[in-house]
């Protein structure tokens, strides 16, 4: 952790001086000699922005031991992407237990992985110095939120945050994975982008619930996937439903088949419907999620069904 402070610390003082300080009035011939100046570095600004366009995207590069990436994204917040990450990891593991899975938390501002997966502590070093993930219900895990503590803040601007993600992209020691499923911040910021142009993606996996506000984001990040060529994997609708427990009447809180009508806009499928459920809810709390604490209920194999459906789709197709 001290390193992680020592990173902010140097980032903030190499990159940014004090924001409030009082610039004296110059006079004429000072304002005359910024002006030569600024544009000077106005023209060596220019050369430097037509080098860098002139290099393209950063080149993607694999993380060492890991055979398939899965991102598992959202364009809203709240809709339920860290509930479905840490069940689709657990569900992938389930549905095959030869395979090797991790899960990788590169929300940076709220990190969820550690209290979903009841993990805490700072990773340990291998020899290579590189950081070691958790481990709990069999699944490898890497997240910001074993680097701070549980309710600091992390107030960084975006350059720190790309080397945070750089850090967490590059300086991990996964072993051997068969998937790694990375949960994304919600939107479609510099952290998605990052993420995308640096490593091979597999494919992404875009929750949303059928809340038309909801759907309008998620539809921005299928979007976004497809402009940096990462192939969109399918649609998983989230708190579908709403069933009461003593009347079994069901509910369409947030509407009905929204996720189902935006895939047919997209021309992509519907991995599956997960509902509106406490046990969902108490069971990520405490930090056992439904997949591994009621693997039998009907919430788990809804998200086993999600497994299923999204492997089919990582698997080459037939010649």
């Amino acid at each position: 952790m001290g390193t992680w402070r020592r990173l902010w610390l140097s980032g903030r003082l190499s990159l940014w001086g004090s924001g409030g300080a009082a610039v004296p009035p110059l006079g004429r011939r000072a304002l005359g000699c910024g002006r030569q100046l600024l544009g000077a570095e106005g023209e060596s600004l220019k050369q430097r922005r037509a080098q860098i366009m002139s290099r393209g995207l950063p080149k993607q590069k694999p993380i060492e031991g890991v055979r398939e990436v899965i991102v598992v994204a959202s364009g809203k917040g709240g809709v339920g992407k860290s509930t479905t990450a840490v069940n689709l990891a657990l569900a992938l593991a389930a549905n095959d237990s030869s395979k090797a899975v991790g899960l990788l938390d590169v929300d940076v501002y709220g990190p969820s992985i550690p209290k979903m997966m009841n993990l805490k502590g700072n990773p340990e070093l291998s020899p290579n110095n590189l950081m070691r993930p958790l481990l709990n219900y069999g699944i490898a895990c890497m997240s910001m939120g074993f680097l701070v503590e549980e309710t600091a803040p992390v107030v960084w601007r975006g350059l720190m945050v790309m080397s945070a993600i750089e850090k967490l992209l590059r300086q991990v020691d996964w072993g051997q994975l068969d998937y790694l499923v990375v949960d994304m911040p919600p939107g479609t910021g510099d952290v998605q982008l990052s993420v995308s142009q640096n490593i091979p993606i597999s494919g992404a996996v875009i929750v949303s619930t059928p809340q038309d506000i909801a759907l309008m984001d998620a539809h921005k990040g299928a979007e976004m996937f497809r402009k940096v060529h990462v192939p969109v994997l399918g649609l998983v609708q989230n708190m579908s439903v709403f069933q009461c427990p003593k009347c079994k009447h069901k509910t369409h809180i947030f509407g009905a088949d929204g996720a189902r009508k935006l895939a047919q806009t997209l021309d992509l499928d519907v991995l599956g419907d997960v509902p509106l459920h406490l046990s969902i809810r108490e069971a990520s709390d405490k930090g056992q999620p439904v997949v591994f604490s009621q693997p039998e209920s009907e919430e788990a194999k809804a998200y086993l069904h999600i497994a299923s459906e999204v492997v089919r789709r990582l698997q080459p197709p037939p010649e």
